[in-house]
């Protein structure tokens, strides 16, 4: 990384923090890194489009389009190998979470804002804890979900970097992820340590099947 690109990083307002499952994430552009780092640093409404997970930007034409979003950018987290920005809303005064790398920033907005305190909790809490991160499954030869009974708080702290937390009701929560086999899967779904409904797909109900007469096997069952 280049010596001036780097002093710039080290100036941001920056939060590290540990997951458990650290899997790999995309890359992103040292371009929108900077741009965003400089908007959080300079206190500036950011104004971007939304990327889709493969990277493309949708047209106007495109069913998937969205106007350009305008945010106050507070805070940059890098959480499970993957940047995130806590930004406020200022039309609805919340407080969205939106992943960097599917973020296309457009030119400088000079417009300032006046920094605020995240309501509640702190920003490491507000980002493990949310679901709706816009995270999508990672790429793996194998994907596969189930419900926790776990509420979405609890599963986002947990779930492997690359994976979805999906809040169903208010105790239960849809996780999809992805892993080198499906008993790689079963595996990480069992360190939840609950029930688990609506296992899909078929292979991996198949594999929940087999650790749990291996276990049941090496216990003396």
């Amino acid at each position: 990384m280049p010596v001036r690109l780097r002093a710039e990083i080290d100036a941001m307002q920056l939060t590290s923090l540990r997951n458990h499952w650290e899997f790999a994430a995309p890359p992103i552009g040292a371009a929108t890194l900077k741009a965003v780092g400089d908007a959080v640093r300079g206190r500036h409404v950011l104004r971007f489009d939304r990327l889709r997970a493969d990277g493309t930007r949708p047209g106007p034409r495109d069913p998937d389009f969205a106007a350009p979003r305008a945010v106050e950018p507070h805070h940059l987290v890098v959480w499970a190998g993957r940047w995130y920005l806590v930004a406020r809303d200022p039309d609805d005064d919340t407080w969205p979470i939106f992943r960097v790398d599917r973020i296309h920033p457009h030119d400088p907005t000079g417009i300032p804002f006046t920094r605020r305190p995240l309501p509640g909790r702190g920003v490491a809490e507000h980002v493990v804890t949310s679901f709706d991160r816009g995270d999508t499954p990672a790429r793996w030869q194998c994907l596969g979900s189930a419900v926790l009974r776990h509420p979405a708080a609890i599963v986002a702290r947990w779930a492997p970097g690359g994976s979805v937390v999906e809040p169903v009701t208010e105790e239960t929560t849809r996780l999809t992820l992805g892993a080198w086999s499906w008993a790689g899967i079963a595996g990480i779904l069992a360190t939840f340590d609950t029930d688990l409904t609506d296992i899909e797909p078929a292979e991996l109900r198949t594999a929940c099947a087999t650790l749990a007469d291996r276990y049941q096997r090496a216990t003396g069952g």
